[in-house]
């Protein structure tokens, strides 16, 4: 008799433990998805189904080039192709702004660059047989 009531109870158990997360499961369904409000990070990446980065955003730290050149904290967009071409980019420091388009993989000097860096401004295109105009107001 001892064993019956055990099973029973484990029965019951075991019925209330489905139906609770039964509903929860519905209850969950039923909410619409919520969406965070802020996503913060240092840096995104997109990738593609063979994990390849399409895309990317970072913020690039301030530097010291050889020479005493220096390059400001830059903001910086890529779209890259699926050879790994970063074919759009966007930048953005204190000290300036640009976009640049590249030719397609297998071209080195096919490209159009919009910038604007402390008070002057200027559109580069450039061919792969070195033809090139700048253009500045």
């Amino acid at each position: 008799m001892e064993a019956q009531r055990g099973l029973v109870l484990l029965t019951f158990v075991n019925v209330a433990l489905a139906a609770a997360t039964t509903i929860a499961q519905v209850r969950a369904a039923a909410v619409p998805n919520e969406v965070a409000p802020v996503v913060r990070t240092r840096a995104l990446q997109i990738v593609d189904d063979e994990g390849r980065v399409r895309a990317s955003i970072a913020v690039l730290p301030a530097k010291s080039e050889e020479g005493g050149a220096r390059n400001a904290e830059t903001v910086l967009l890529r779209l890259i192709t699926e050879r790994g071409r970063p074919s759009v980019k966007i930048a953005a420091s204190e000290e300036g702004a640009g976009i640049s388009f590249a030719g397609p993989t297998g071209t080195k000097e096919t490209y159009v660059k919009l910038g604007a860096s402390g008070n002057i401004s200027s559109l580069t295109l450039k061919n792969e047989d070195g033809r090139e105009r700048i253009l500045t107001p």
